[in-house]
Parts: C-alpha cells; sequence; structure tokens
C-alpha cells in the first residue's frame, strides 16, 4: 500500500520479491503476475532485499530500529541470520554470482564483506564518501563507485590492498549516484543517479561511453536502469510498480553499443 523500496528475479526466474515502506515483503508469480505471499517486517521495516542462491531465501536491510542486515528464510518466515555492523542507513547491497559472499555499502562511509555462513564481517573498507558497490558476473571483481564522481575496482581474493583501478568522472553537483552495475559479458559499467541522467563506461579503461540524459528529474527520484542479458540493450526508466504490476510510467530501451561515444540520449 505504500512506495516499493526494491525488487529482485529469484535465481530461477519464477518468482520476483519486493520490499515497501508498508514494512511488507511480497512474493510474486511471474507467470501469472500475481502476488502469492506476503510477508512482513513490521518491527524492524525493509528497504533493500536480495535473493540469494536458493529460491527461499533473502537477505535485506532495516529501516527501523537498527542498520542490521537480516537473512530470512521465505519458507517458514524465520530469520537464519543477523549480520550487524553498519551503524547508518544500507545504501547498496549486491550478491554474488558465484557462491554465498555478498558485499553492502552503507551512508557510514564503509562497505563490508560478508558471508551467508557466518554472522562477522568478513572484511571492511573505509572511504570517503557514500558508496555504490556490485560484483562482476564472475564473482572476482567488485565495483564500488565513492562520493558521486569515482569507480574503484577490487581484486575480491585481495582487496584488503586496495583497489587495483580507479577511474574518476566528472562530478556533477545536481546529483547523486543510486546503483552502480555490470553488464552480463563484463564489459560495461552502468551508472544510475537521482538526476537528469545516467552514464555508461568502460569496464576496463573507465572512459565515459554514452551519457543518457535530457530527463526532466525535479524530484530527485532514483532512475532505475538495467541491462538485457545479451548485454546489447538497456532498459532505462522511472517505474512505479504497483501491486498488480502495473507500471505507471513507461521505460526506455537503448541499444548499448549503437551510440557514439559522448552522444546523449534524451528519454521520451
Amino acid at each position: 500500500s505504500d512506495k516499493i523500496n526494491c525488487f529482485d528475479f529469484s535465481p530461477n526466474g519464477e518468482t520476483v520479491i519486493s520490499s515497501s515502506d508498508d514494512d511488507s515483503i511480497v512474493l510474486y508469480d511471474c507467470q501469472e503476475g500475481k502476488p502469492k505471499r506476503t510477508l512482513y517486517s513490521k518491527k524492524y521495516g525493509v528497504d533493500l532485499i536480495r535473493y540469494t542462491h536458493a529460491a527461499n531465501t533473502v537477505v535485506y536491510s532495516s529501516n527501523k530500529i537498527d542498520d542490521t542486515i537480516r537473512y530470512l528464510s521465505l519458507h517458514d518466515n524465520k530469520y537464519i541470520r543477523y549480520f550487524p555492523g553498519h551503524t547508518k542507513r544500507v545504501v547498496a547491497l549486491s550478491m554474488s554470482p558465484v557462491d554465498d559472499t555478498f558485499i553492502s555499502g552503507s551512508l557510514d562511509k564503509t562497505i563490508r564483506l560478508w558471508d551467508l555462513r557466518s554472522p562477522n564481517c568478513q572484511g571492511l573498507m573505509h572511504l570517503q564518501g557514500k558508496p555504490v558497490c556490485s560484483f562482476d558476473p564472475e564473482g572476482l571483481i567488485f565495483a564500488a563507485g565513492v562520493n558521486s564522481e569515482m569507480v574503484k575496482l577490487y581484486d575480491l581474493r585481495s582487496f584488503d590492498k586496495g583497489p587495483f583501478a580507479t577511474f574518476k568522472m566528472q562530478y556533477d553537483r545536481t546529483c547523486e549516484w543510486t546503483g552502480l552495475k555490470f553488464s552480463n559479458d563484463g564489459k560495461l559499467i552502468l551508472i544510475s543517479t537521482n538526476g537528469g541522467f545516467i552514464r555508461l563506461i568502460d569496464a576496463f579503461k573507465g572512459a565515459v561511453l554514452h551519457t543518457f540524459g535530457g530527463y526532466n528529474n525535479s524530484k530527485a527520484v532514483t532512475l532505475e536502469a538495467s541491462f538485457t542479458p545479451d548485454s546489447q540493450f538497456i532498459m532505462i526508466g522511472k517505474i512505479i510498480l504497483g501491486k498488480n504490476f502495473s507500471a505507471l510510467k513507461l521505460a526506455v530501451l537503448f541499444r548499448a553499443k549503437a551510440v557514439s561515444v559522448g552522444k546523449q540520449n534524451v528519454f521520451k
């Protein structure tokens, strides 16, 4: 009944799960496009949510009480484990594509590395600003976007030695970075914002390949953006999903590699 904060597809693609400001966690059937089950996190609230590699468990960040991340069994609606450590709101949550590792970024200016099998933080990085973060498709590298102006690449096996590559972007005071995603072929990184543009960069060199801009976003709503599975197209838009999966705003599909470098595309 309230704003949807996040949604994520199950590993088998059969279901999608959403989190909302009304403290609900809703499980949808992708074939029928209908809700099949609703759980509640009234005490802790629910913000970002991600499936693990099992279709019946998720991890999610809280927006009440504290900033602990919780590992929930959907089967019996019971917590499996808690992951305490962050002292401010969690703004990024990414599950490894290959194992039980996940990373989280917080307004406390840290990125933490976790393992689903242990409540203890497996790694901690102190940064200079608000982070966004994501694993690459092979789960060997993760990228951290810092302070809306810099992308740092870390090797998961030696992240304590610092980033092996750093790409500095032109800083834009009008917006903040809200997300960072790799394409499935690992060659591109998509940076989403709460402003009027989204950037596509080369994952190896950090060069800005495209800037998709011109969107009137005076209310600073997060622009959601995702690659298609073949990495050839990007879906961009401000999409508001209702309880019946109806979209109130139409997204725009762009070909990821057909636009000349630096050319801007206006949202319709």
